[in-house]
């Protein structure tokens, strides 16, 4: 299940299963949970953890030191969970000291070509990130949140779950749950309805985040206020919780 061309490190610890093509180096402080297939000519650095039925397509860089001035050698992490697909050229950055030390990736994401991942970001579950995707040091990416390709998030935003960016977005402030964002600086345009559909969201529940949202973008209140009416919603709809949640830890603002 290991060509004998790839070069592993022997403190590396790959489970049962666990399929690497040629040309692979696997440095050493990694481990791979079983039945990942790790395909040819992929680097993979520790110290990183990744979980069980990865698949990591040819070319792409995972667990490399992060891209940040202030890294000065210290030891620290990535963190994958199961069920990711890491497709050809994708670059995913270990974290720094000065954060949380870890990158951390969830379960069921979906990486497409070119993304990168930098140093500290926090991936939840059910994420896609379309072609050249880049997310700068510090994101946090809510679950079931879309990038469309080429889309670019600052450093330190957070993009909230069920979210929606489209093709091209540059995200320098926070993304709500369930929004849908277009444009250079990337603007609110609608909560992602299609999305909340296919998931199994009921009619009942989108109306209601309808009204979240225009209660946030429509009625030209403060945060503050916004807040007040989210909390009226929220007796009635557990889902506006995450709206309330979002806007009360949000540090950098959100989109406007």
């Amino acid at each position: 299940m290991i060509d004998s061309k790839a070069s592993i490190d022997p403190s590396a610890e790959l489970d049962e299963g666990v399929t690497v093509g040629p040309f692979t180096v696997i440095g050493p402080n990694v481990q791979i949970g079983k039945g990942s297939t790790i395909g040819p000519h992929v680097v993979i650095n520790g110290p990183t953890t990744m979980g069980q039925d990865n698949r990591v397509f040819q070319f792409a860089s995972v667990g490399e030191d992060p891209q940040d001035k202030k890294y000065a050698g210290e030891e620290t992490r990535l963190e994958i969970g199961d069920r990711n697909v890491i497709r050809e050229f994708t670059t995913i950055n270990r974290g720094t000291a000065q954060d949380a030390i870890a990158t951390r990736i969830g379960n069921d994401n979906l990486l497409m070509a070119y993304t990168h991942v930098a140093h500290d970001c926090q991936l939840g579950n059910q994420i896609i990130l379309a072609n050249a995707a880049s997310l700068g040091g510090h994101v946090t990416v809510g679950d079931w949140a879309i990038l469309g390709g080429f889309s670019m998030a600052h450093q330190f935003s957070h993009i909230g779950a069920h979210s929606f960016c489209a093709m091209g977005s540059v995200i320098n402030k926070d993304i709500p749950p369930y929004v849908t964002v277009s444009g250079h600086p990337a603007k609110p345009y609608g909560i992602n309805s299609e999305g909340l559909r296919r998931r199994g969201f009921s009619a009942e529940t989108i109306q209601q985040l309808k009204r979240g949202y225009k209660i946030i973008y429509k009625q030209q209140h403060t945060i503050e206020e916004a807040l007040k009416q989210l909390r009226l919603l929220d007796v009635n709809c557990e889902a506006i919780r995450l709206y309330i949640d979002f806007l009360e830890s949000s540090e950098r603002g959100i989109v406007r």
